[in-house]
């Protein structure tokens, strides 16, 4: 392999001769070699669009050359439309205030910058710190690349995903609402309910998850840029954070503004930590959702086997012809790392000491890594399982024959205690509770099938 030589305050690094990285981009992957986490490629993405706007804003502030800074906006963009990622290897466990990516992104839009003006025979140079990261510091950068790419995954991955999970759940509501079924409370048996009623609770859930998660994204809406080292804007012109907000909204189509305070802007990440928070909501409910499937759907024959779902792989490398809940599973297991993740994010974003917090990097991989996992699961659970299911009617009627909690509905005729003898007495005799009813006087055969009626009892109020 051949190398180059880059300088920089610390002396010379050598650099692989086809990487557009500098010098501090390869301190950094000699000094951390930890894990196999790498920067997610969000954040890279965020950092093309956030460089790319405070080069418009510098030059709106007549405080950058226009060659330089077109230039650096034309390679921003490459960089996105390319998908330039072995440019960018650092992993998470760096620093905490993200400064080895920020120098990252400077060192290879400038590294690409400056190729291309050779080859266009200018004299301009751009330089890595002062042009690229003119009136900014890294302790703003980062915070705002993490605002834009939390926002840009929620909006554009996490919504959409969980809307087609919703729409799915809301045709099967609608396809079972005529299907009586028993209820089950503490995992015993309970009064009747349809089958697109309890279906129509895991729709509302995903509703109401939407609206949560929509809610707690106008929080990353505010930006730390403008801040500069500590908040104070140091280096910077007043208007830079406010210019640069408004060039993220034009690249992105989404609306952001620079944080009204940059001191709180630098040193706390309540707000990722509020709609991961959101984010985690969603997830509670979709483990019931995913356990919900998996019981109804357990057995064939020595389980609840009220639904079946599809068959998509054999489901035991013993057992012939076995069939497993596997996208429940997936999307379960999904969950309890979304749950670990926020305890991680809770306590990173709890370590802001005086002007900074310094757990930047695995706030932002937690938060991201559950964006794109319960995105993928939940798209996965849809298409391979969710659309699949179908009802087992003769299960479903057996079980509602054999329900003792039909008795629920005598209550207002004979009183609670003779429902409850009834109810005892036939699970004890092995007995019907129309026979049960009839041999203890307490009503007539055409009395209890009045008073049994599944309809009424699954929708009393109409």
């Amino acid at each position: 392999m051949s190398y180059r030589v880059e300088k920089d305050t610390l002396g010379e690094v050598k650099v692989p001769n086809e990487k557009w990285w500098g010098a501090q981009t390869q301190r950094s992957l000699d000094n951390f070699k930890i894990g196999s986490e790498k920067m997610p490629k969000e954040i890279v993405e965020a950092f093309t669009i956030l460089k790319e706007a405070t080069a418009a804003a510098n030059l709106r502030l007549d405080n950058l050359e226009e060659e330089k800074s077109l230039k650096i906006q034309s390679v921003c963009q490459e960089l996105r439309e390319e998908g330039t990622y072995e440019h960018f290897p650092l992993v998470v466990w760096q620093t905490g205030s993200g400064t080895q990516s920020n120098m990252n992104m400077n060192e290879v839009v400038a590294f690409r910058g400056n190729e291309q003006l050779e080859k266009e025979g200018s004299n301009a140079r751009i330089h890595p710190n002062d042009d690229v990261n003119r009136s900014q510091s890294s302790n703003d950068t980062f915070p705002t690349a993490m605002h834009i790419a939390a926002l840009k995954e929620v909006e554009d991955r996490l919504l959409p995903a969980t809307q087609r999970l919703r729409k799915t759940f809301e045709q099967k509501a609608a396809s079972f609402e005529n299907v009586i079924k028993i209820g089950r409370t503490h995992l015993q048996d309970a009064t009747p309910l349809t089958l697109g009623q309890e279906m129509s609770g895991w729709v509302h859930m995903l509703k109401r998850s939407e609206e949560m998660i929509a809610q707690s994204k106008t929080q990353l809406m505010h930006l730390a840029i403008g801040g500069t080292a500590v908040g104070t804007g140091i280096n910077a012109h007043p208007k830079f954070g406010d210019y640069t907000a408004e060039e993220i909204s034009k690249i992105t189509g989404k609306k952001f503004y620079s944080s009204e305070n940059k001191f709180h802007a630098l040193t706390s990440h309540d707000e990722l930590v509020y709609a991961h928070g959101a984010i985690k909501g969603l997830a509670a409910d979709l483990m019931k959702i995913a356990n919900d499937v998996r019981w109804l759907a357990s057995g064939p024959r020595s389980g609840i086997g009220e639904i079946s779902i599809p068959a998509n792989e054999p489901g035991s490398s013993i057992m012939p012809g076995k069939v497993n809940p596997t996208q429940s599973e997936a999307l379960t297991m999904v969950v309890s790392q979304v749950f670990g993740n926020d305890a991680t994010i809770g306590f990173a974003a709890s370590q802001g000491n005086f002007e900074l917090n310094v757990f930047k990097p695995v706030i932002i991989y937690n938060f991201l890594q559950s964006v794109r996992l319960l995105s993928d699961a939940m798209d996965s659970f849809n298409d391979k399982c969710a659309i699949g299911i179908e009802v087992n009617e003769e299960v479903i009627e057996k079980h509602v024959k054999n329900s003792l909690m039909l008795v629920t509905a005598l209550n207002p005729y004979i009183g609670y205690e003779k429902a409850a003898e009834i109810a005892k007495t036939a699970f004890k005799d092995n007995s019907t509770l129309k026979e049960t009813a009839v041999k203890l006087g307490y009503l007539t055969e055409q009395e209890f099938d009045e008073y049994i009626n599944l309809e009424k009892m699954v929708r009393p109020t109409e």
